[in-house]
């Protein structure tokens, strides 16, 4: 039997936007059937959609993830998997590189805080402005 899905079950699943499936379409990422104006997707077309937000998930580009479908769409031979192997290991270092950042930038952060709550205590209690006469 082939299963198919409507744009509201798979925007309910996924939990993205009709839009966001229109433009995938747009882009060539990819192609449900139409009837009339009802698109009518296939098993295919969801699996690539899973691809896709997982690709997207990850900080791939749509581009790299376009080539990455077009690979997944065919037999793969060896070399177009070494090819798709390479490009994951970038975007592990990639990611690791920016792990490293944001752990440096969180230090500073608590170091920053920590230098404020040091000037705080040191200034000791925080007079209250003076009341207006007239508003006593």
């Amino acid at each position: 039997m082939n299963r198919t899905f409507t744009i509201r079950q798979l925007t309910k699943e996924f939990s993205v936007t009709a839009r966001t499936l229109r433009f995938y379409e747009d882009e060539g990422l990819i192609a449900p059937e139409r009837r009339g104006q009802t698109r009518i997707y296939s098993v295919r077309d969801r699996a690539r959609i899973i691809l896709i937000l997982r690709g997207r998930r990850l900080g791939f580009s749509l581009a790299e993830i376009r080539e990455y479908l077009g690979l997944y769409d065919r037999n793969m031979n060896t070399r177009q998997l070494e090819h798709a192997r390479r490009k994951f290991e970038e975007r592990i270092v990639a990611f690791e590189r920016q792990k490293v950042e944001i752990d440096a930038a969180i230090n500073e952060l608590k170091r920053s805080i920590g230098e404020v709550e040091q000037r705080l205590a040191d200034s000791g209690p925080v007079a209250e402005p003076a009341q207006d006469a007239a508003a006593a």
